[in-house]
């Protein structure tokens, strides 16, 4: 992912935590340099790609025409194109600087949220609790990319999270199906967790400010989409609350009448239908 900070981006001088500029300063980490290619080895490079796709769609088509439907263009692309996501895909895509949330608010409001950092690809411990990092296992960790939000208001913060995973279809519905049964997206104990960048409105956000989250198993593409939300100014949340909980009519909790659970699931949902598309695009057969 090209990770290059916004240009004139700069942390905000001490003494002004709450006055925040009209568009927030964004951080981001650059990542490892591509080093350049030599134009001899790119030649080699590029004769052995050509072979190579050749003998891949001799093989291919020979599946088709045997009826070997394990080499059939669809949910094997999709995985195969959505684990190396996190390293094609540029940053700005996967994470766009600016989400529109139509509808997503309480009372079905539009919303609005602007990127203001993006953390460094890393693997899940740094995203993830203990627990639900083991509860993940059956999956594997590839890699894990996050980014934080703030909404137009600058008062909430949200930071979502693309957890990548080692597994194939049949292990991830598992996984999926053991989420939704035993209702392990609602536990407390299996919150993401969030990434405070300094010098932006999220600063403060630690663990001890989650308000709320989501946890999405997605099936047709190995991905984990995560999110968990709170106040900017970095106050404490006792009783955090999940997003679809915080949602439900009449809910009264801080989280619910702070609007905390739209925020996360609007942004994880934003991200989630960007990947989806993103992946899609990419596995495209043409006619």
């Amino acid at each position: 992912m090209d990770l290059t900070p916004r240009p004139g981006a700069a942390p905000a001088p001490p003494g002004a935590y709450y006055a925040y500029a009209e568009t927030p300063a964004e951080t981001t980490t650059r990542l490892r340099p591509v080093k350049t290619r030599h134009p001899a080895r790119t030649a080699a490079a590029a004769a052995c790609v050509v072979l190579g796709l050749g003998l891949i769609g001799g093989a291919v088509t020979g599946s088709w025409l045997t009826g070997n439907s394990a080499a059939e263009p669809g949910a094997e692309d999709a995985y195969v194109v959505g684990r190396s996501a996190w390293h094609s895909v540029p940053v700005d895509t996967l994470f766009p600087r600016a989400l529109k949330g139509e509808g997503a608010g309480p009372g079905a409001t539009d919303r609005a949220w602007t990127r203001v950092a993006v953390a460094p690809d890393s693997g899940c411990a740094a995203g993830l609790d203990p627990l639900l990092l083991r509860t993940l296992r059956p999956v594997g960790c590839a890699r894990m990319v996050r980014a934080t939000y703030t909404d137009a208001t600058r008062s909430s913060v949200t930071t979502v999270g693309l957890v990548f995973t080692e597994a194939d279809a049949a292990k991830t519905t598992a996984l999926s199906t053991r989420f939704t049964e035993q209702r392990l997206g609602a536990r407390a104990d299996l919150m993401p967790r969030t990434y405070p960048a300094e010098g932006t409105v999220a600063e403060g956000f630690g663990d001890r400010q989650r308000a709320s989250w989501t946890v999405h198993v997605l099936t047709e593409v190995p991905v984990i989409v995560v999110a968990v939300s709170g106040f900017a100014d970095g106050r404490g949340v006792a009783e955090p609350q999940p997003a679809a909980a915080a949602m439900a009519p009449g809910a009264t909790t801080t989280p619910a009448q702070a609007g905390l659970g739209h925020e996360a699931e609007g942004v994880a949902d934003r991200v989630e239908r960007t990947l989806r598309r993103t992946v899609t695009d990419l596995t495209e057969k043409p006619e």
